[in-house]
């Protein structure tokens, strides 16, 4: 899973997090379910915005349903603090 933070003015990718991050893989567990790991995908994606100093993003989920996946990868963001 990848999430990216990107300025949509200049089309550049300003963050970006996934499940094959080193940060990401310290704290997975062998069991987690890909909801977990979204999760804490989120997270990750929520702590690198706020060393860039960004604390609130528009979250597109573009033809995704807002469940499972997407939506544990939200609730993290929201969890790090970033605001949608």
């Amino acid at each position: 899973m990848y999430v990216q933070i990107i300025d949509d003015s200049t089309g550049t990718t300003l963050v970006s997090a996934s499940t094959r991050d080193a940060a990401v893989i310290e704290v997975i567990d062998s069991e987690d379910t890909k909801v977990k790991k979204g999760y804490k995908v989120g997270l990750r994606i929520a702590e690198l915005a706020k060393e860039k100093g960004i604390g609130q993003v528009r979250f597109d989920r573009q033809s995704s349903l807002y469940h499972g996946r997407v939506k544990s990868v939200a609730d993290g963001a929201r969890k790090g603090g970033l605001k949608f």
